[in-house]
C-alpha cells in the first residue's frame, strides 16, 4: 500500500457547444491500466507497465503546473491524434466530432 486515499486525474470531454451547461454530457477517456472503474478487474502486467498510466498516478499527487505534459496530452486528445489515442483503452469520441 502506498497511500490511504485513492486520488486520480480523470480526463473527460464533451460534445456540448457550451461545456458550462448543466445538461452537458461529459465522457471519460479510459486508460489501459490506470485504476478507474471500480467494477473493472485490474490489469496484470509484468515485468513492464504502461508508462502513461503510471505517470497519471503520480500526477494525481501534484498540480497540473508541476505536470505540464498533462496539458499537452489534453490538447492532443482534443485534436484526436491517433498516436495519443492508441495509448488509451477507449476513445469516447471515436467516429464523432472531436470534443
Amino acid at each position: 500500500s502506498i497511500t490511504k486515499e485513492r486520488t486520480e486525474v480523470i480526463l473527460q470531454g464533451t460534445s456540448s457547444l457550451d461545456p458550462n451547461d448543466p445538461a452537458a454530457v461529459w465522457e471519460e477517456y479510459d486508460f489501459k491500466c490506470k485504476p478507474g472503474d471500480l467494477q473493472r478487474r485490474p490489469c496484470f502486467i509484468s515485468p513492464y507497465h504502461y508508462r502513461l498510466d503510471w505517470l497519471m498516478w503520480f500526477a494525481a499527487f501534484q498540480t497540473y503546473e508541476q505536470n505540464e505534459w498533462i496539458i499537452h496530452l489534453a490538447g492532443k486528445l482534443l485534436a484526436q491524434e491517433e498516436e495519443i489515442l492508441s495509448l488509451m483503452a477507449t476513445n469516447p469520441f471515436a467516429g464523432r466530432e472531436p470534443p
